[in-house]
């Protein structure tokens, strides 16, 4: 069976491809049209497809949009109610309503072959729930568990509680809107002078440096429920602290505010999750949604809840039910589907292509016997290297895929990084360290931690060592390198680990601000060539900057 998966309602639009049960192609649209997130999550945008990513799906497996079995719409416009049942009152609902039933003929202009009458919609948050439960590794030989939704909102809801067993769904809750803990998240985003559907991952870094002082006021307005939902209550944040405008300089108060709800939206988390584990006595809980992209709200769920694993999927945004839905119907359809190899799924080159590029480009490279060895020296004496290797990341997340990658060490390296890529200066930038050695550096979250999904202390003896990469809080977000599933990127490492004694490096993603992640080699030298780095890796070569950038140690 061959199923393409397809999101595109809201926001970042995706498209992904299992083949007899397994997951071969998954791939953002950003990543082609070179627009964030694709497009803005407006009612008039509804229509757009990722017609890019979805025609490069088909085209890597070799398939023709005639051969394929089902295409998955992640969104059931039949659930929609009028906006005032949501009580949101969003008249562009009803265009968004309109769109999406219109969806099978547009998927079947985009993809020409296509017949429309397979299109089968999926709701939201059953695609969301399909792409952790289904998409997540087994523990002690078993793959069920339970699942848990959270977002801004889907058809008529903002989240979903159940399990899965033996790869079917029970759905054991579900929050009605207009309470969404996500639409909360996105009103104190846009509260606080940042883009909504967009920045909430600034709010979370600003928390760090307030106190929880709103906490009282706000337990009342963000509260659980006894039946696994929750309520979320109008708020009025100008209570708080003033409104901020793009660019405006944040205050104390502002810090206090994004710490009091980021507090009190672990706090509910960890109380449904504690729900479903009563309900479910399963061990395993899997995140998805785009509040599950909290890392710090999943290392106090896996902390404080009774779950022994939580998996978080690294698309765990609208962009991974493209995914969710895949899987959703090719289980309909009779297969027995396979967890996700990785977030490895979007496009590659051989080296044969990557050079036919570099030389095209008319600039001067070389192929050194270890790419790794000259990277970690390059790393050692300071430099910032941007590194693309293997198929691009699904997900948020740079993996040690399109990264860009400095020395942990130096203090004054946190504000070099957030200047190369033109980023506020309160952002952390996280580390990657290799799998054998994370424990010593590193607890509280979990180890492994491939995707960069928890916060994990640093220890007191490492905080000095490695500065960079620790935040305000004494924490950071990880990503374990095993050798196993990433060996060039631990030979790396290794090599640094030999020069420096430090096995770890700085890792954010190959981009800059407000632009999409590099995703094939043209964007990658035109990055390179705009941005204030020291050398590209790419592929088995490298392209060095003829003079090198200031290197200040601390």
């Amino acid at each position: 069976m061959k199923v393409l998966g397809i999101n595109a309602i809201y926001h970042d639009p995706a498209a992904a491809l299992v083949v007899d049960g397994t997951v071969v192609a998954a791939a953002e649209e950003e990543r082609f049209s070179r627009r964030k997130h694709g497009k803005r999550p407006l009612p008039w945008s509804a229509w757009e497809l990722p017609e890019l990513s979805a025609a490069w799906c088909l085209a890597e497996a070799g398939i023709r949009a005639d051969e394929l079995d089902a295409v998955a719409y992640s969104f059931d416009p039949a659930l929609m109610t009028t906006p005032e049942d949501t009580g949101l009152f969003d008249d562009g609902d009803v265009m968004r309503k309109r769109y999406a039933e219109m969806a099978p003929d547009f998927l079947a202009h985009a993809l020409p072959g296509l017949d429309p009458a397979k299109v089968r919609y999926v709701k939201h948050h059953v695609a969301h729930a399909a792409s952790a439960g289904l998409a997540a590794p087994g523990c002690d030989g078993r793959r069920d568990n339970a699942v848990l939704v959270l977002d801004g909102r889907g058809e008529a809801h903002s989240h979903l509680a159940g399990r899965y067993v033996d790869g079917q769904l029970e759905i054991l809750a579900g929050q009605a809107l207009p309470h969404s803990l996500g639409l909360m998240y996105e009103e104190l985003t846009d509260h606080l002078g940042f883009l909504r559907s967009s920045d909430e991952f600034k709010v979370m870094a600003m928390a760090s440096y307030g106190k929880p002082r709103f906490l009282g006021q706000l337990s009342e307005l963000i509260r659980a429920t006894d039946d696994g939902g929750f309520r979320t209550e109008k708020i009025d944040f100008t209570e708080f602290a003033p409104r901020l405008g793009k660019g405006d300089q944040w205050t104390e108060a502002h810090a206090d505010l994004a710490a009091s709800v980021q507090t009190r939206l672990e706090e509910v988390l960890v109380d449904l999750a504690r729900w479903v584990h009563a309900q479910t006595g399963e061990k395993t809980l899997t995140l998805a949604g785009g509040t599950a992209l909290n890392c710090v709200a999943n290392t106090r769920i896996l902390a404080e809840s009774p779950f022994e694993q939580v998996w978080v999927q690294p698309a765990a945004g609208d962009a991974g039910t493209a995914l969710g839905a895949a899987l959703h119907v090719a289980r309909e359809l009779g297969e027995a589907t396979q967890p996700m190899p990785g977030a490895a799924l979007g496009r590659g080159w051989s080296d044969e292509e990557i050079e036919k590029v570099l030389r095209t480009a008319a600039i001067d490279y070389e192929r050194p016997d270890d790419v790794a060895e000259t990277v970690a020296e390059v790393l050692a004496d300071n430099g910032i290297v941007a590194w693309f290797q293997g198929r691009s990341e699904y997900g948020p997340r740079a993996l040690g895929h399109r990264s860009l990658l400095a020395h942990p060490g130096h203090p004054a390296n946190l504000e070099r990084m957030n200047d190369v890529k033109g980023r506020e200066q309160f952002r952390p930038v996280a580390p990657m360290v290799l799998l054998e050695r994370a424990p010593e550096i590193f607890s509280r979250g979990p180890i492994p931690s491939p995707y960069m999904l928890f916060v994990h202390d640093v220890a007191e003896e490492w905080r000095e060592r490695i500065p960079t990469v620790t935040h305000v809080d004494g924490t950071a977000r990880i990503q374990t390198i095993d050798p196993g599933t990433q060996p060039l990127v631990h030979r790396m490492i290794s090599a640094f680990e030999r020069r420096t004694g430090i096995p770890v490096v700085v890792n954010t993603s190959l981009n800059t601000a407000g632009r999409p992640m590099v995703d094939d080699p043209r964007d990658a030298l035109e990055c390179f060539g705009s941005a204030p780095v020291d050398l590209l890796a790419i592929g088995p070569f490298v392209v060095r900057r003829a003079t090198p950038t200031s290197r200040t140690r601390n």
